[in-house]
Formats: structure tokens, C-alpha cells, sequence
């Protein structure tokens, strides 16, 4: 993959190189979801007056990370993981510096757990559109998907929901 930049358009660019990064993700969160988090995006991000090209290079990288988080069960978290490798990706962009923190910080936070969370309208706006992409039909069916991919039940009756603490291992939707 070429590491020259494309400084008449560097949305352009990221999104040329994360794509190619998704040929191989597992179906959940492919490039199709990142198309469709892309496309949420176009649609807030005026509407929210955010800076669009930080918008769009961070849904762009916003799940770079996943395959780190699936080959180690969950342990790596693939919004850390991915604002790593962003912050490596987008280094030589004809970017200000805040607009790459930024970047970083939105890919940093779409997930929203702990103590990451999303400050700026750009990681609010990310964090809504990857949200309602796992809302409505293309929601349902990812999660099936997702469920596959893990092997997880849809269903444990062994243990009483009633009885789980919230994000932790015994919550059914802490795998996510």
C-alpha cells in the first residue's frame, strides 16, 4: 500500500487505504458498515456544523481495529487499537494538529466504554451514526451476524438477566 499522500484530497486517501484494510473483516463490520456509518455521517455532520473532513477520515478508520479485537477474543479493545493505528495512518496528512487529535479522539470513542468518551462533535456524530447502524433491519441482521462470528448463544438461560451486572462478563451485550 502506498504511504503517498494525496494532499489535494485526503479523505479521498483514507478512505482508498481503509478500504483496503476491511478485505478480509468479518461480515458485522466490513466496509459495507463503514459505508453506511459514512453515509449517517454525510447526513448529521453539517446538520451539526462539524468539521467534515475530520468526520469522514475518522468513520473511515472508526473500526481499523476490529481484527485486532477479534484474533485476541475481545482482550485488545478495537477503538484503542484503532486510534493507534489512525493516528499512524493519517501522521502525514496536510491536517492541523487539532484536526488530527481529533481524528484520533473520534476513533478513540465510537465505542464509548471506561473512560473514553466522546467529547467533540465529530466523535459525537461518529458515535451516533455507528450506533444507528446496528438499529433497524441491517441492525437485526448484523447482529445475528455478529453472534455467528462468535459462536455466542442468542439465548442463556443460564443465567438470570435480572441477576447480571451491567458491562460485565455475565451481561449478555458486553461481547459487543
Amino acid at each position: 500500500m502506498s504511504k503517498t499522500v494525496n494532499s489535494a484530497d485526503p479523505v479521498a486517501w483514507v478512505w482508498k487505504t481503509a478500504e483496503q484494510r476491511f478485505r478480509h473483516a468479518k461480515g458485522s463490520h466490513d466496509w459495507d458498515h463503514t459505508l453506511r456509518v459514512i453515509r449517517l455521517c454525510e447526513h448529521i455532520g453539517p446538520i451539526e456544523h462539524a468539521d467534515m473532513t475530520v468526520l469522514l477520515i475518522a468513520a473511515c478508520l472508526h473500526d481499523i481495529g476490529r481484527y485486532h479485537q477479534d484474533q485476541s477474543n475481545g482482550q485488545i479493545c478495537h477503538a484503542e487499537k484503532g486510534a493507534e493505528m489512525g493516528k499512524d495512518i493519517i501522521q502525514d496528512l496536510p491536517l492541523s494538529s487539532e484536526q488530527k487529535i481529533n481524528i484520533v479522539h473520534a476513533i478513540k470513542t465510537h465505542r464509548f466504554r471506561g473512560s473514553n468518551v466522546p467529547e467533540t462533535i465529530e466523535a459525537k456524530v461518529l458515535f451516533d451514526a455507528d450506533k444507528l447502524d446496528a438499529i433497524g433491519a441491517v441492525g437485526i441482521a448484523r447482529a445475528y451476524l455478529f453472534a455467528g462470528e462468535l459462536g455466542a448463544r442468542l439465548h442463556n438461560t443460564d443465567n438470570n438477566i435480572q441477576n447480571t451486572k451491567p458491562y460485565s462478563k455475565e451481561d449478555t451485550g458486553y461481547r459487543e
